[in-house]
């Protein structure tokens, strides 16, 4: 790392149990964004852990270095370390956290439920061929797309530019995520803002029709992208406590 960790950006964890949650964070996002429906989680009863996803919550650059096989590397040793300990699990992710949630429960049919919020599992079309000229031209960095919030007194804190080779990874485990998405068959809950400016809300159709587990599904009508930190963040925590409680038997322990 060339910086230290933002303020607010730290890697969480909680004991509890029997059974675990977790959560993951977005593409240039941090914890931040997912340190509320985390901390409920515990709250509830869960143990809990929201890892820190490498190159982010520090400075762009180090994100530079990193790509989809580092990010999902990390996101399945630290569901690994938290099946080990619980009885069951569910994994919860926002944007890309929602593809890395996907792609484990494509890996690991004992999960119990996925819960993916405005989740990116389709590169857009055109982007890659975009991103490629501009990488071609020299240029390294685009815009930020963090803190896509309806709520004036809400911000994420990503960073303010999105590196773009590591965005190329991003679209290209999407292409291949995307045969492997039929093979889920766990429970589902998919929670789409329909006014959503980073991650077109199509995605969360593609999700709901190629699993093949039950799916429930909740509209974020008052958010945009991160809706974990915006005016629906109460409905968000509500819905995702009830169905980590239903899919993991732990009414006692979530209620």
């Amino acid at each position: 790392m060339t910086a230290p960790i933002m303020p607010g950006a730290e890697p969480w964890s909680a004991d509890g149990g029997p059974h675990g949650v977790l959560v993951l964070h977005g593409f240039t996002g941090n914890p931040n964004s997912m340190r509320g429906l985390a901390e409920a989680f515990a709250a509830a009863g869960f143990a809990v852990d929201l890892p820190l996803l490498p190159g982010h919550g520090t400075a762009v650059e180090d994100m530079a270095e990193t790509g989809w096989a580092d990010w999902s590397a990390c996101a399945e040793e630290r569901f690994l370390a938290l099946a080990d300990r619980c009885d069951r699990v569910v994994v919860a992710g926002l944007s890309m956290g929602g593809a890395l949630t996907a792609w484990l429960a494509t890996r690991h049919p004992a999960i119990a439920g996925i819960i993916c919020v405005n989740p990116v599992v389709v590169a857009p079309d055109g982007m890659h061929e975009v991103v490629t000229a501009m990488l071609d031209t020299g240029t390294e960095y685009m815009d930020g797309i963090g803190s896509d919030i309806a709520d004036p007194d809400s911000v994420e804190s990503a960073y303010p530019q999105t590196p773009l080779r590591p965005l190329l990874t991003m679209f290209d485990a999407a292409a291949e995520l995307a045969d492997a998405l039929r093979s889920i068959t766990c429970p589902v809950l998919i929670c789409t803002s329909p006014q959503d400016h980073v991650v077109e809300p199509s995605n969360s159709d593609v999700l709901a029709a190629a699993v093949q587990g039950p799916v429930e599904r909740v509209s974020l009508q008052r958010s945009y992208h991160v809706a974990t930190l915006d005016y629906d963040r109460h409905l968000v925590i509500e819905r995702a406590l009830a169905f980590a409680a239903r899919v993991t038997g732990a009414g006692a322990h979530a209620g």
